[in-house]
């Protein structure tokens, strides 16, 4: 364990934020954020009040998936000269964030990359689970449609043991259906607000959770685990598709 306050090195530093409690920004991440001489980050106006709490004098640069490509060169060329941070709205970037093309471009181009790891909805959900998080698959958000949605579950399922993803509340209580109808009744645990002040952790099965959270509020994330006789058998759905397409053809 280092504790040691060495000098920050020029580079790109992938900042983790608070996804909620503020107290969750690390100490080291309020010294990057404060010496830092570029921050960029996809919502300034939200990252703008957390400078204001590290003290922080750098430059915002707005950072989005549509933009990334543009900006890329000039933060990449601040980064050889001093400290550029890359934060997310809120938690870890590039979970569920556009800042991995920025990343990739650095390691392209040999600018030192630096974590600077704190706060994550993906990690805090997994820890307050229960469940053994020996292999998890990360959707994301899931897509609206209800057909796009079962089929990514489905094919996740196969591959994992556990799965977590974030939700509209306005959607949840309908992901929670699906879930028990398609995938077996799995346990879940529906996460909401996580670190703030009605935070919750609600365990039990799909099924159960589902009319409860018919009508709630707040940032959701849902950690399901998979139950063996609900994993999708490959060869199975294979044999399937082979089924199916072999119909299609004598119509």
């Amino acid at each position: 364990m280092c504790l040691a306050m060495t000098g920050l090195v020029p580079g790109l530093y992938v900042v983790a934020t608070p996804i909620g409690h503020l107290e969750d920004l690390s100490p080291r991440a309020l010294r990057v954020l404060g010496e830092a001489a570029v921050v960029a980050a996809e919502d300034t106006r939200t990252s703008g009040k957390l400078l204001k709490l590290a003290g922080s004098r750098a430059r915002m640069v707005s950072l989005t998936e549509h933009n990334v490509g543009a900006r890329a060169p000039e933060l990449l060329e601040a980064a050889r000269r001093g400290v550029v941070a890359l934060v997310s709205d809120a938690g870890t970037p590039l979970i569920a964030d556009p800042g991995a093309r920025l990343v990739e471009a650095a390691h392209v181009a040999g600018v030192p990359v630096v974590a600077s790891p704190g706060p994550s909805a993906l990690a805090a959900a997994l820890s307050v689970s229960g469940f053994e998080a020996r292999m998890v698959q990360f959707l994301g958000f899931l897509p609206r449609p209800p057909g796009e949605r079962v089929k990514l579950l489905q094919k996740a399922a196969s591959a994992a043991a556990v799965l977590v993803f974030f939700e509209s509340p306005a959607r949840l209580s309908a992901t929670l259906g699906e879930l028990a109808t398609e995938l077996g009744d799995p346990e879940v645990v529906v996460c909401r607000e996580l670190t703030k002040v009605h935070e919750e952790a609600v365990r039990g099965r799909a099924s159960e959770l589902a009319p409860r959270f018919h009508t709630t509020r707040g940032e959701v994330t849902v950690v399901v685990r998979i139950e063996a006789s609900a994993e999708v058998d490959d060869d199975e759905v294979r044999s399937d598709l082979g089924e199916k397409e072999a119909g299609t053809a004598g119509l």
